[in-house]
């Protein structure tokens, strides 16, 4: 749902489930930001196949050329997705969102769009969730997951950049929960943000 993404744009998202990254690329199109140990080889060759930007969590004084290769990959066609929660949550709220990454809006030399997406798993999202669990085991029980599994990809509407990192961050993240909220008619997944 909303417009297409364009070229040159940052994607700011909420992070369910590896799920979300298998929906949002074949949706959107998009390149991923994603930590730089992603266990199984294969699993890295998959996202290398996607031009995935690594990061690494430990290293906190490599942020600004984290934020620059961003930017970097920005400079492509291929949009960009960001998961500022940084790790997956148990699907009853959205975890805080981390601003670091998102300097990369102002560091870019062309003029970005910045665009908050809201993946929406409906009365799903608890039983998607991927929580302190074992990669394994939940691969093993999504895909032992019997029925359909509807998702909705909520592309919202852009978002203006102040050069302010955080009130980036917190934009997005009220957006998302926002739409996430009146997706499930202010449900206990997601409450309205005040």
């Amino acid at each position: 749902m909303g417009h297409p993404l364009p070229p040159h744009c940052l994607v700011i998202s909420n992070h369910v489930s590896w799920l979300d990254i298998l929906i949002l690329g074949g949706h959107a199109g998009c390149a991923f930001v994603s930590k730089d140990n992603l266990g199984h080889g294969l699993i890295h060759w998959l996202a290398d196949q996607n031009s995935t930007i690594y990061v690494s969590r430990e290293s906190r004084h490599a942020a600004k050329d984290q934020a620059r290769a961003i930017a970097n990959a920005l400079e492509r066609e291929q949009p960009v997705a960001v998961f500022p929660e940084g790790t997956t949550g148990p699907g009853t709220e959205m975890l805080p969102f981390r601003s670091t990454l998102l300097e990369a809006a102002a560091l870019a030399s062309k003029d970005i769009a910045i665009r908050p997406v809201a993946i929406d798993y409906g009365a799903a999202t608890q039983e998607i969730a991927w929580w302190h669990e074992p990669g394994w085991q939940y691969i093993r029980r999504i895909l032992g997951r019997r029925g359909t599994l509807p998702v909705t990809v909520h592309l919202l509407r852009p978002l203006r950049h102040s050069g302010d990192r955080k009130a980036l961050a917190q934009q997005a993240r009220e957006a998302i929960a926002q739409t996430l909220a009146s997706s499930r008619r202010a449900t206990p997944l997601y409450p309205a943000v005040k």
